[in-house]
């Protein structure tokens, strides 16, 4: 009597198993997609940037440092 009542949990198991994976997979699935199109346009320089050119003195930046200064 124990065998298959062990054939049978087990099964179950497995069932659940393979449905943990499949959603695990259809969320990846759904997230992939937009990672991909975000580090393509992350990528893409902006038109008329120089390389390297991250830092401005603009007003703003100005503006903090007039508030930082004792």
């Amino acid at each position: 009597m124990d065998a298959p009542e062990k054939s049978h949990s087990l099964s179950r198991r497995r069932w659940f198993a393979g449905a943990g994976a499949v959603g695990a997979v259809a969320a990846v699935a759904a997230v992939a997609p937009k990672a991909v199109v975000q580090t393509e346009a992350a990528q893409a320089p902006a038109p008329g940037a120089r390389p390297g050119g991250g830092y401005r003195l603009s007003e703003h930046v100005k503006r903090y440092y007039q508030t930082t200064r004792v």
